[in-house]
């Protein structure tokens, strides 16, 4: 099997939007709640449309289906729901914050998600003005949690707060060497051989 890492373009919409919704529905377990996912409605509007911000898809060669997405968005954690030292380690504006990094599960431990941290952060640094990178994941969703521990940094988690917070863990990722790419967008072939 093969996957092309590409920029979503205005005709993904609808097929990562299916991606995201699928995974908040089955593996969060929240449903679409307004607050939290209003991004998945408005993906133009909120990653398409502006400069600081992406989202990619993975697209499998032989069947031409959206399997998987990440987005970046230049908005750091807001406090409530978080701590506020986690928001204020984090600002909007210089936080680049990795989101909507699903795979659908028929995919999953192939390597895409893998690949769309290294595109994303990729496109972080060709950006330029962002200081961190930070990601946020809920330790109940199967596999997700040691996936972000082999990538990133632990900087909280909420677990081992005294009211155990929301229950999530807060991530950093180091912002990595600019490429001298900026704007050019992801695009890129991915081999998987096996489940």
């Amino acid at each position: 099997m093969s996957y092309v890492l590409r920029t979503a373009a205005p005709s993904d919409v609808d097929a990562a939007r299916s991606v995201m919704l699928d995974t908040v529905y089955g593996d969060l377990r929240s449903g679409y709640v307004p607050r939290w996912h209003r991004d998945i409605i408005d993906i133009e509007g909120t990653y398409l449309r502006p400069a600081r911000r992406t989202l990619l898809v993975a697209v499998d060669e032989t069947s031409g289906e959206v399997v998987g997405t990440g987005a970046v968005r230049d908005q750091g954690p807001q406090a409530p729901p978080n701590p506020p030292w986690i928001a204020e380690r984090f600002p909007s504006r210089s936080t680049a914050q990795l989101c909507r990094i699903y795979v659908r599960p028929t995919h999953r431990r192939l390597g895409i998600a893998r690949a769309m941290v290294r595109e994303l952060s990729a496109f972080v640094a060709d950006a330029g003005g962002y200081e961190a990178i930070y990601l946020h994941t809920d330790p109940s969703v199967p596999g997700a949690e040691p996936f972000w521990r082999s990538l990133a940094t632990v900087v909280c988690d909420e677990r081992t707060l005294p009211d155990g917070g929301q229950g999530i863990i807060h991530f950093e990722l180091p912002v990595p060497v600019p490429s001298g790419a900026a704007g050019a967008g992801a695009s890129g072939t991915l081999a998987a051989t096996g489940r």
